[in-house]
């Protein structure tokens, strides 16, 4: 397998010094950074995309580390100062690119990716507290198989956000008497990430990939005999681990016998999630009609953010009360996800642009295969957004191949399989970013949110290099290398 790790290597290894030769090479290297919801605008002038060096990716690394070791050695400190710390650190890389490098294109880009991103996790996050969900069976191993396998398949449907933010509540009061960590991760595993493959909806760089011109069911076509074997060898692995918890099934309660219901209440919600999963698509780079604010040549929206927005202060404002106390809702989870995507969003700027660059050079290209793609897109999705990951990786696959990311046309016939090999690669990029996006509590959104949720109502949580280390590592990594074997390398499914 190592041969096929060489990309991730020369990408996180080699890329500072890459940086320094990045100058000598621009005629050849594309000089953007794909924004998560916008289309890359050709012939920018040279000002506005001077390049960071490598030594710039410090703060995001400084950032990841604080992230992993605050709780584990400085709790207090970090609990306390973890907004002022993230804040700082985004600024001190955003003033670099704004008054050193007088590169305002990525900042914009950086500030209007995060405003898409916290208005819908917002929107979904206060939608969802509105809805309890209420099981009243005994929380066996199976049901609790069910549950996760019938999030998997609603994340598809309103995302991996609406469907973590409305079953991780449930699914923690089930099984309140024998609630574990690993009950969270696998969560996390199956609802928050790997279940959202098969539609654009699922996952954020899905979405991007449908923006771009890949067909709506292609994900769905192509992702789901991987998507229906990694969620089953996950099922598996939860239910033979569940079933070692000794801890008791039933509520605690002798006079209580479960009826086997599934109750609902404030089911007025889910209105406010339909909508605001329904502005999704009000994109104004599809939709000509969307008003948007023009900058640099692109659009970015602001309608779609409104609605979210407004959907989640109405939800909550109209929310039944009832469901609201049963939730223990407040806004903690959000605050925190908020704070720390902030100094994300701010500092990685560096990484994406280093990563980019090399993935779109000569050398970059000439290593584009089905298999590094797959790794190299798995691996760097798991500590960097994986959205703009996808869209490098995929501009870069489609560059070895003489097409532009920018044109719907060549992207359509690299779907369709009209260039070498682009269906396997369009594949291995399209399962790999979703996939490894559970690799680490900062892959997609909706990780850290339910670790914050989690953490409210006192379930210890593991530490950033403690979830990797006790559930990644020997869980996922496995897993994810018997998907590259059968559907990439052997090309068995």
């Amino acid at each position: 397998m190592y041969k096929y790790l060489v990309l991730f290597v020369l990408l996180s290894c080699g890329l500072q010094g890459y940086a320094g030769n990045v100058r000598a090479n621009e005629e050849s290297i594309s000089e953007e950074i794909v924004s998560i919801e916008a289309p890359v605008v050709e012939n920018l002038s040279d000002d506005a995309h001077h390049h960071a060096p490598g030594w710039s990716v410090i703060p995001f690394a400084l950032l990841l580390i604080m992230i992993a070791t605050g709780p584990l050695f400085y709790e207090h400190f970090w609990h306390k100062n973890y907004p002022i710390v993230a804040c700082v650190l985004a600024v001190m890389v955003i003033s670099y690119y704004l008054f050193v490098l007088h590169n305002t294109h990525a900042p914009v880009h950086a500030m209007a990716e995060y405003v898409q991103f916290i208005a819908l996790l917002s929107g979904l996050f206060i939608a969802s507290g509105g809805i309890m969900i209420e099981v009243d069976k005994e929380a066996k191993p199976m049901t609790n198989v069910i549950i996760l396998l019938i999030g998997a398949l609603i994340s598809n449907v309103i995302g991996t956000t609406g469907a973590s933010m409305l079953l991780i509540r449930p699914f923690i009061r089930l099984n309140k008497n024998r609630i574990k960590p690993y009950h969270i991760i696998f969560f996390i595993f199956m609802v928050s990430n790997i279940g959202g493959s098969l539609t654009p909806i699922g996952d954020p760089p899905l979405f991007l990939g449908f923006l771009k011109g890949v067909p709506f069911f292609w994900t769905l076509k192509y992702n789901i005999i991987p998507w229906v074997f990694a969620c089953l060898a996950l099922a598996a692995v939860f239910y033979f681990t569940d079933k070692k918890n000794k801890s008791d099934y039933s509520f605690g309660e002798s006079s209580h016998t479960p009826s086997n219901s599934v109750t609902f209440v404030g089911t007025k919600n889910f209105l406010w999630l339909a909508i605001i999963v329904g502005a999704v698509f009000l994109d104004p780079n599809v939709l000509e009609w969307v008003p948007a604010i023009h900058y640099d040549g692109q659009k970015f929206s602001f309608l779609r953010e409104i609605i979210m927005l407004s959907s989640g202060y109405l939800s909550y404002k109209f929310a039944n009360k009832e469901a609201l106390q049963w939730n223990e809702f407040n806004f903690e989870p959000i605050r925190e996800v908020a704070f720390i995507f902030i100094g994300i969003f701010g500092t990685m700027m560096p990484a994406l642009e280093l990563v980019g660059n090399f993935a779109q050079s000569e050398t970059g290209a000439a290593m584009i295969t089905h298999n590094t793609l797959y790794w190299g897109t798995g691996l760097l999705s798991g500590f960097l957004d994986n959205a703009p990951t996808y869209i490098n990786f995929l501009t870069a696959a489609l560059a070895s191949q003489g097409g532009s990311i920018n044109e719907m046309a060549d992207v359509v016939g690299f779907s369709n399989g009209e260039f070498s090999n682009s269906i396997l690669s369009l594949k291995a990029i399209s399962i790999a970013a979703v996939f490894f996006g559970s690799m680490t509590y900062i892959g997609n959104g909706p990780n850290f949110m339910v670790k914050s949720i989690a953490e409210q109502v006192g379930i210890k949580m593991p530490s950033f290099f403690g979830y990797i280390i006790r559930f990644s590592i020997p869980i996922l990594l496995p897993l994810f290398v018997l998907v590259w074997l059968i559907f990439f390398f052997w090309g068995w499914l």
